[in-house]
């Protein structure tokens, strides 16, 4: 059985914690091979207002948040959870700073390797018409979450993305089921050399 990964995504009050955004719920898919083996999932307290246009994007509000846990109290619980499995999420750039910061806020090192599913699947599926989660998920007719833009319904769309990037890279070049390390090495290469670079990884 492949290694567990743990897939991650965030709702937060803006786009990067270097503008003063913070997280308002994080969602952690646990995944071995295909197979989800456990979750963790909540909203977050951290004080900092949450903008009109992410509260109807999200249905986060600042009344919802008044009665969620502290931050420090769930990121440490997160941290818990994830252990050392390496991480991925769709967008990876945007989720890992925040994985960084929200750790690095309570003194928690944030040394997981994150692998992107959006770069993945701009090499695996060049032709797909948008490499946004929910087309991609609309485009190889995975599962869709009731709601986008939540944290859990997220996690759960990009982990049965990721399943099915592995299973569609060990069918298509007759290899092993692809590990993190691989996938790491697969989003940086580049898309006229996906074959080649495929090929050398994963056989």
């Amino acid at each position: 059985m492949p290694a567990p990964i743990a897939v991650i995504d965030f709702e937060t009050t803006g786009m990067t914690p270097a503008q003063g955004a913070r997280a308002t719920e994080v969602a952690i898919v646990l995944l071995e091979g295909a197979q989800v083996v456990d979750r963790y999932a909540s909203l977050m307290y951290t004080g900092v207002p949450i903008p009109p246009f992410i509260e109807q994007l999200t249905g986060i509000s600042n009344a919802l948040l008044e009665s969620a846990p502290p931050a420090a109290e769930v990121m440490r619980a997160a941290a818990r959870f994830v252990g050392n499995a390496p991480m991925v999420a769709h967008n990876a750039a945007f989720d890992s700073k925040f994985w960084q910061a929200e750790l690095g806020r309570i003194g928690l090192d944030a040394p997981q390797p994150f692998a992107c599913t959006v770069l993945l699947s701009r090499r695996v599926y060049p032709d797909a018409p948008s490499h946004k989660l929910g087309n991609l998920v609309a485009h190889l007719g995975l599962p869709r979450a009731a709601r986008a833009h939540r944290a859990l319904a997220d996690a759960e769309m990009t982990a049965a993305l990721l399943a099915r990037l592995q299973a569609d890279l060990a069918q298509r070049y007759q290899a092993l089921w692809p590990v993190h390390a691989q996938l790491m090495q697969l989003q940086r290469c580049k898309p006229q050399a996906m074959a080649r670079h495929l090929q050398a990884a994963l056989l």
